[in-house]
Order: structure tokens, then sequence, then C-alpha cells
């Protein structure tokens, strides 16, 4: 029987054209899909979640995979993940989705190398998370750290979970404070 019962899924898109300076040549585009899931645990202590987060897996593919394609998977360079647990859960029922969802956005991605940067919260319905996002290739890489809000207006209820996946086709707009680049990746293990 599946541990995954999905009330809501949502997809958002935003389009950045302008932040006082001049405008860029190409917009950044960076959207969030996310779920609002039961949480199968709510209100009781459960010593084994695995079996939770080995479901969750399919959800994060299907996620990553509906957002990838909605940016157009060869933009993507930045993501990360959160989770809204609702308050008859705990931040551990969240702390599932570091697996499963990083290595669903991954896979999509075709296995780029950089941690994917998570954000949780137990919090009530409504609340909204910033969810950071740095560049897929190489975490150091400055002009791609960023942040997307997360949340829906019903959800988490108190006995669900909100998990997220946030992606960007680029860095903020006009970065300018030094670092590492994206061309110059160049030892490719995620960092540098």
């Amino acid at each position: 029987m599946s541990l995954i019962q999905i009330r809501r899924t949502a997809l958002t898109l935003e389009t950045v054209y302008h932040e006082n300076g001049p405008a860029p040549a190409v917009p950044l585009r960076q959207g969030c899909a996310l779920a609002v899931v039961r949480n199968p645990y709510a209100g009781r202590y459960e010593p084994d979640l695995l079996p939770f987060m080995s479901q969750l897996r399919e959800l994060g593919r299907q996620l990553a995979t509906e957002l990838a394609t909605a940016l157009g998977t060869p933009n993507v360079e930045a993501y990360g993940k959160g989770a809204i647990v609702g308050v008859a859960g705990e931040l551990e029922h969240a702390a599932l989705w570091h697996e499963a969802g990083g290595w669903a956005v991954r896979e999509v991605l075709g296995e780029p190398k950089a941690i994917v940067p998570a954000s949780k919260a137990v919090a009530a319905t409504g609340y909204r998370l910033m969810v950071p996002m740095h560049c897929i290739h190489a975490a150091y890489v400055r002009s791609h750290f960023n942040a997307m809000e997360m949340g829906l207006q019903d959800g988490p209820r108190p006995d669900e979970i909100v998990y997220g996946l946030v992606m960007a086709t680029g860095g903020r707009i006009h970065s300018r404070i030094g670092g590492l680049s994206i061309d110059n990746i160049s030892v490719h293990d995620g960092q540098r």
C-alpha cells in the first residue's frame, strides 16, 4: 500500500525582467513545483521513516520532471528543495525530502554534482518558506545564490506535508559580487 496520498500539486513560474538596472538580454526564469501530501505519521512518533522516504522518490521525480520541462531542462542552472510539515508532524518528516527530492532532481537534470540546498520547517497552514538555490554544477558560484518562495494558502494542514523543488535558468539579475563564475567551473566535484 502506498504511503503517498497527494491532495494537491502546484506549479509556479516567474520571469524576472528587471532588477533596477539595465534589462538583461535574457530574462531569468525560475519556478517551484510542490505537492501537498498526507503525513502518515502525523500525531505519533514513528521510529522507521525509511519506507516513506523510499516512496517519496517517485513524487520527487514527478515534481522535478514537471518543473524542469516547464523551464526547459537544458536551461536549468540552479536548484533547491524545501518542505513544510504541518503542526501534527515533526521536522524529521521534512528531512525525508533531502534524499528523495535531491536524488530525483539530480536524476532529471542529468546527474549534476552540487549538493541540492534545502530549507524546512514545521508550521501552520499558509506558511511560506524561502528555499535556497545555488548552481547545479558548483555550489560556490556566487551569482547563483538565490532563493524562491514556496507555499500554499491552504497547506499544509496539521496532518499534511508540503514537499517542493525550485529551479532557475540562471543566477541573480545584475550579480556583481565576484567569486567563481559559471564559466570558470573547473574541478567538477560539485564544489568548485
